[in-house]
């Protein structure tokens, strides 16, 4: 009989995990697992830890090589990402990934300006180089923060295509002049009803650059149109980020589902320009564990809130493979609050009943679970448990509150990939407050 308590859990956990010993075998079973799915949503329990970077290029890098991928989006800026797609499918004036990357400045940089998207972004232009043009992977975003950038790239590229339209982009975006750069001063006046015009504004452009995308579109070939759909989702964008900034402020309006169905909108319309233009699309997703584990598994979504992975979910079904990650303990690099510097934080170990210190008991510093491929203990696993989830702020001395949440992990991801021990990703540009090999002098009270 099949010994559930904890640690008779622990022991039959391990006998289903493989092991990852660095071998270029190591995920084989995940990539079996995949099979002929369209989507694979690969995601991180942080958004500063190397390991989790590394795995994914890993098996992008695999699924592009043997499955015929031909793009990664991830949780990033639509126009931040789309100068490193320029770059990876060899049109670009820059001449290294690392000067392609130059565009993410905005905190927080360390997510994409760190060694290992330098490495992967390098690996996937020289690639393409080697493929021909309609074979080529790209390099998308799916977030939804660059309301500016956005506008700006829209005026741009109607400049070259369409001068009058450009002069009615300017009007219509000049709405947001009187609030600066800063989108959350525009969303502050916003709740006060004080911005009605940019919200109708907004509206009207994404309308008439759709009416006209076609004609844009059909003047010079592949560029012509590949530069169509990257104004028009600017546009989109500039539309459903005035809506998110708007709702900021508004306790009775979900900002976190309206950017979760911006990424699930953005990464639709994706897929079917690349089946439009290229034949077929199959797309690898990075993003936090947050955004692609299926929400209807977890507290977020007895609160309401939805997220991609459960729109994927509903839409594509078993054409989806959501991967989860995992880690017990060792370094990240976070943020103590909302745009400040980057730091080197010891993560602490997982808290009693998490899915963290379950891992930890199996023994095997690193391991692959198909969380579909044994009805008992999938029946366990989706009993709730405390989950960690570190963002770009890491806050260890209120870690219970701040970064954990219940959920049922073997309805919220397919597989799982856990280390138990991780290292911070490392940033391009590091601080005094990142010392590698150093914890913070206030760990672990951070008095």
């Amino acid at each position: 009989m099949t010994d559930y308590t904890e640690g008779g859990l622990a022991e039959t956990i391990r006998r289903f995990a493989q092991p990852l010993t660095g071998s270029p075998t190591d995920y084989d079973a995940l990539i079996e697992q995949i099979g002929d799915a369209r989507l694979v949503l690969l995601g991180e329990a942080s958004h500063g830890t190397q390991e989790f970077y590394r795995a994914r290029a890993e098996i992008s890098r695999r699924l592009i090589q043997e499955k015929d991928f031909n793009a990664v989006a991830v949780e990033s800026d639509w126009p931040d990402a789309y100068r490193v797609n320029c770059y990876v499918q060899g049109r670009s004036a820059d001449k290294s990934s690392l000067e392609a990357l130059e565009s993410y400045k905005r905190f927080p940089a360390w997510m994409w300006r760190n060694t290992e998207v330098v490495d992967f972004t390098g690996w996937l232009h020289d690639y393409n180089l080697r493929q021909p043009e309609k074979k080529r992977a790209g390099f998308y975003g799916l977030d939804l923060y660059s309301l500016h950038a956005s506008m700006k790239a829209v005026i741009d590229y109607l400049d070259k295509v369409d001068p009058e339209a450009a002069q009615r982009a300017r009007y219509r975006y000049s709405c947001f002049e009187d609030f600066g750069e800063s989108p959350e001063a525009y969303g502050y006046a916003a709740s006060y009803n004080m911005s009605e015009a940019c919200h109708k504004q907004v509206i009207s452009q994404l309308l008439e650059i759709q009416q006209k995308a076609p004609q844009y579109a059909g003047r010079d070939g592949g560029l012509s149109e590949d530069e169509a759909f990257f104004a028009e989702q600017n546009a989109r964008l500039a539309k459903n980020a005035e809506e998110y900034y708007r709702t900021m402020f508004d306790r009775r309006t979900n900002s976190w589902n309206l950017r979760d169905c911006h990424m699930a909108e953005t990464l639709e319309n994706l897929l079917a320009y690349l089946e439009r233009r290229l034949g077929y699309s199959k797309i690898i997703v990075w993003a936090h564990n947050s955004h692609l584990g299926d929400a209807r598994a977890t507290q977020m979504g007895e609160r309401g809130e939805l997220n991609v992975g459960q729109l994927v979910r509903e839409r594509f079904d078993r054409q989806a493979v959501l991967v989860g990650f995992s880690t017990y303990t060792g370094t990240v690099s976070a943020a103590a609050d909302w745009d400040r510097p980057v730091e080197l934080k010891q993560v602490r170990p997982g808290l009693p009943n998490s899915y963290e210190l379950l891992f930890h008991q199996v023994g095997l510093p690193r391991f692959y679970l198909n969380l579909t491929g044994q009805e008992q203990l999938s029946r366990k696993l989706t009993e709730p448990r405390l989950e960690r989830a570190i963002g770009v702020i890491y806050r260890p001395e209120t870690e219970r509150i701040s970064h954990y949440f219940e959920a049922k992990l073997a309805r919220q991801f397919d597989a799982l990939l856990y280390f138990d021990e991780t290292r911070a990703v490392r940033p391009l540009e590091r601080n005094a407050g990142w010392e590698e090999g150093e914890a913070p002098e206030t760990f672990p009270t951070a008095l």
